[in-house]
């Protein structure tokens, strides 16, 4: 999952929900391992801080198939894998 969010209140505020399901992997990213019910959940948490005219959420799903797929490259890590629901 990465987001844009334009007022630096708001962008802690998201920050802060996130840590909440998982882990930052860079600065607006973060890996998280969801089972639907807990998507749903942050993204109805994320939509109540979110200003949709000026900020910008995209979460990106991630199959078993694909996430078998991954390629790291140097010091980057990931999660272990959790097969209930992956985002990146």
């Amino acid at each position: 999952m990465i987001y844009d969010i334009a007022d630096p209140k708001r962008l802690n505020r998201v920050a802060k929900i996130l840590e909440n399901y998982g882990q930052r992997a860079q600065k607006s990213k973060f890996e998280l391992s969801l089972s639907t019910a807990e998507l749903k959940a942050l993204q109805r948490e994320i939509g109540l801080v979110i200003h949709p005219e000026e900020d910008g959420v995209k979460y990106f799903p991630l199959c078993e198939k694909c996430f078998g797929k991954t390629e790291i490259f140097g010091t980057g890590h990931g999660k272990e894998h959790d097969p209930a629901f992956e985002i990146f």
